[in-house]
């Protein structure tokens, strides 16, 4: 099973040439260069990580992964940016980001570090579904 990201950059070039270096990868990249695409196809589809540029005109990547935590706190957010700043960083961490990589990123690490996300969100939904059927073995007195 390959993983599944969402890539989101303002910027089209480094956004098409990012897709392309991780699919080569064996990843099922798709990408958008609108933050309000990203929420609305967050909402359609589910990915194993979302890579999310932090300065967008239309809306921040802090907003956008606020936005998406609160709907999906599943969700793994890898924040990418050039204008990286140390109060950013942990802005995005106390807001549920996985991480926080500044541009260029190194494919290498970006790629280990989507892996990594994709092995936390099978975890999160593994204990997510425990708890449901616990749930109802409760409820049904089994």
């Amino acid at each position: 099973m390959s993983t599944k990201v969402l890539i989101v950059d303002d910027e089209k070039d480094f956004l098409e040439v990012l897709g392309e270096r991780m699919t080569v990868r064996g990843m099922d990249v798709q990408t958008t260069t609108s933050a309000k695409d990203a929420l609305k196809i967050s909402e359609e589809q589910t990915f194993d990580a979302i890579v999310l540029d932090l300065m967008m005109p239309e809306m921040d990547g802090i907003e956008v992964l606020k936005n998406i935590k609160a709907k999906h706190p599943e969700m793994q957010v890898i924040l990418l940016t050039g204008h990286g700043t140390v109060e950013k960083g942990v802005e995005a961490m106390r807001l549920g980001a996985m991480d926080f990589i500044e541009k260029p990123a190194d494919l290498e690490a970006l790629t280990d570090k989507i892996k990594k996300a994709q092995a936390r969100k099978m975890i999160l939904v593994e204990r997510k579904a425990e708890e449901e059927v616990r749930e109802i073995l409760i409820s049904k007195g089994w």
